[in-house]
């Protein structure tokens, strides 16, 4: 038997697991992500973390076909990163340091990606080799994969869906210095941003507090029938279906597959995004499936791992 390990780099903790080649999950753990100094200790203590676990397991370096890892950053072919946002790192040879510091093969890409790469293999893409995953965090990140295969492009930034441009009229700045990016209204502090401007002019009853609203109590608001955040709801299903119908004229997947912490409202999510989906869809593509994320945290490492057995 061969083993891998998958790993899931955030900017709070590193995400790891210890996986047979079949695919079964013999540990999973987490360690502290240390950013200070520019992350200089990240890849040094994940190294020292897989080299530890191998020990324990009573492993050799020839029993491991390789290390994947998923970084919240644009990744080249090569496994380098031009820049994080919450790492500290600036320019990175994250694929040529890993492999000196433990002396196992790495596969590097991209988090958002390398969970789709999961899904795909694991959750709810399973089945599918034609799926687009959309992960609905505190921003919005993305993975396209084609026959099986993600998209990653010359830059490393295939599937950042976020940056698709919904709205050319937005006179907010969204994080990335553009404006009217999907991110500013299908995110979780997307959606909190609908609800307040919203609710600054609402003059209909609602549950909903304009001062402390969440993306969570926008839709527990909706589960209960609460019609300002019903209108909160359809404001960003809007924004989201529109840039999915652009991205099925491109990739025409199977299925979306929606993640992050906003899909955790659960199916009620779906004929939001669906029914405009449907309305603005291309006829080719109007009858594409949605479905949730099933591997909520183990995503990353799940697609990190398959990285690996696939290269």
């Amino acid at each position: 038997m061969k083993y891998c390990y998958g790993v899931d780099v955030g900017g709070t903790t590193v995400k790891m697991g210890l996986f047979e080649e079949t695919g079964g999950i013999l540990e999973k753990w987490e360690i502290v992500t240390r950013t200070e100094e520019e992350g200089k200790a990240i890849l040094p203590d994940i190294a020292a973390s897989v080299l530890e676990k191998t020990k324990k397991h009573g492993l050799d370096k020839s029993d491991i076909i390789g290390i994947g890892v998923g970084v919240p950053a644009p990744v080249t072919a090569d496994g380098i990163v031009n820049g994080t946002a919450n790492l500290g790192w600036t320019y990175k040879e994250v694929k040529r340091e890993l492999e000196e510091l433990t002396g196992i093969k790495s596969e590097i890409g991209n988090d958002a990606n390398v969970a789709a790469l999961g899904e795909m293999w694991k959750g709810g893409g399973a089945g599918e080799k034609n799926m687009v995953m959309i992960t609905l965090g505190t921003g919005v990140g993305g993975g396209v994969i084609i026959n099986g295969k993600v998209i990653t492009g010359e830059h490393g930034a295939g599937g950042e869906v976020g940056h698709i441009c919904v709205n050319y009229d937005e006179p907010d700045t969204c994080g990335c210095g553009n404006h009217g990016c999907l991110e500013q209204y299908a995110s979780a502090t997307g959606v909190v941003r609908l609800a307040k401007k919203r609710l600054a002019q609402e003059t209909k009853e609602t549950v909903l507090n304009k001062d402390s609203v969440s993306a969570k109590d926008v839709f527990d608001a909706v589960k209960a029938g609460d019609a300002v955040a019903i209108e909160v709801a359809e404001e960003f299903g809007r924004y989201l279906a529109s840039g999915l119908v652009n991205l099925a004229v491109i990739a025409d997947p199977a299925v979306f597959v929606i993640g992050g912490g906003v899909s955790r409202a659960g199916e009620v999510l779906i004929p939001f995004i669906q029914k405009p989906y449907k309305e603005k869809a291309f006829f080719a593509n109007k009858e594409i499936e949605f479905r949730l994320a099933t591997l909520g945290n183990d995503a990353g490492i799940c697609g990190a791992a398959k990285m690996v057995l696939d290269a």
